[in-house]
């Protein structure tokens, strides 16, 4: 099958994603003193950033929300007691290659290594994506573990970002797993729709509609943690998966200097449901190696979500949530 003219085009807008230190911090416009920091933090985790979502930062200014999302800094290099590699004990709950199994009725399959854009907090920064399957074949392990957990009624597809396989590969897993008789529902969970809007097109839709129609009911969750991130190529996005069907929710990271403000959430809430989003969750920043920095204190979220509850109805409230190594479900925070 040939790619189609969209499929070539989403992915082009990946290769011309912004990779070098040099280059973001000339075409922002900002002081040549973040270089040389950017350019050791990336030794340990590189910088990537699509130009769709460059052009949404204010040129100039070292403090704009989407910048501090992807700049690297020296600060991530530095040791912070209590921070580790696997924050949330992925590893501990890798039941077969590829196939996290953490939740009661639910398995997640880590699809893809790669993302659209590397996010200075992301929780699986230091993940081993390389010892996960590649092939069809590799999957098998996965499938046949699928097959004979008959309480499995929800797969999640991870990463990495999941939207940044093919169309003919996506198809080929979301048909494998559609065959599975207890699995009634399909959440794929991506950023892309956010940070690289230009993946969703009718091939795609297409694919998620006839899952539907065959009986797995396909759900989206995306990843935005500032209204300014939602640009008019990414609201296009988003209201042609709600009119092909697809549920869409969105989850947040609660952010220091990004989002810890009620203001700021308020309006993420806002510009979310007037989209037709459901505000899912807000994490409590998963203490991973490296992202300190980021890190809000818990009291003060639980401020912000009290005061979102006095101004915004309740469906546009996000829960508030931590998740934690060994337990069967992510923690309130609320109480």
């Amino acid at each position: 099958m040939s790619p189609s003219i969209a499929e070539t085009t989403w992915q082009k807008s990946l290769a011309q994603a912004i990779r070098d230190p040099e280059e973001l911090i000339a075409r922002l416009n900002l002081p040549s003193s973040l270089l040389q920091p950017a350019l050791r933090s990336v030794q340990l985790f590189p910088l990537m950033v699509p130009v769709s979502y460059l052009n949404r930062i204010e040129p100039g200014n070292p403090d704009d929300p989407l910048l501090k999302q992807v700049l690297p800094l020296e600060i991530e290099t530095q040791t912070v007691p209590g921070f580790t590699a696997d924050a949330v004990g992925d590893l501990n709950v890798r039941s077969t290659p590829g196939m996290l199994h953490k939740y009661q009725g639910r398995a997640l399959l880590m699809v893809s290594g790669a993302c659209a854009i590397h996010c200075r907090y992301c929780f699986r920064r230091h993940y081993p994506y390389g010892e996960e399957p590649r092939t069809l074949a590799d999957w098998e392990p996965a499938w046949n573990s699928l097959l004979s957990d008959s309480s499995i009624q929800e797969v999640i597809l991870s990463g990495g970002d999941p939207l940044l396989l093919t169309d003919v590969r996506l198809q080929e897993l979301c048909e494998r797993i559609s065959e599975i008789p207890h699995v009634k529902r399909l959440r794929i969970h991506s950023r892309l729709p956010v940070v690289l809007p230009d993946r969703i097109h009718s091939g795609l839709l297409d694919l998620f509609q006839r899952l539907t129609e065959n009986g797995t009911t396909v759900w989206m969750v995306i990843h935005a943690n500032h209204p300014n991130e939602l640009a008019e190529d990414v609201e296009i996005a988003i209201r042609q998966l709600l009119q092909a069907g697809i549920p869409v929710l969105n989850q947040s990271v609660l952010l220091k200097g990004v989002n810890d403000s009620v203001d700021t959430l308020l309006k993420l809430s806002e510009s979310l449901i007037n989209l037709g989003v459901m505000p899912y969750y807000l994490h409590q920043l998963d203490r991973v190696s490296g992202v300190a920095h980021f890190e809000v204190a818990e009291e003060q979220g639980r401020e912000l979500i009290r005061e979102l509850r006095r101004r915004l109805p309740g469906y546009a409230v996000p829960q508030y949530v931590r998740e934690i190594e060994g337990e069967p479900h992510k923690i309130s925070l609320l109480g």
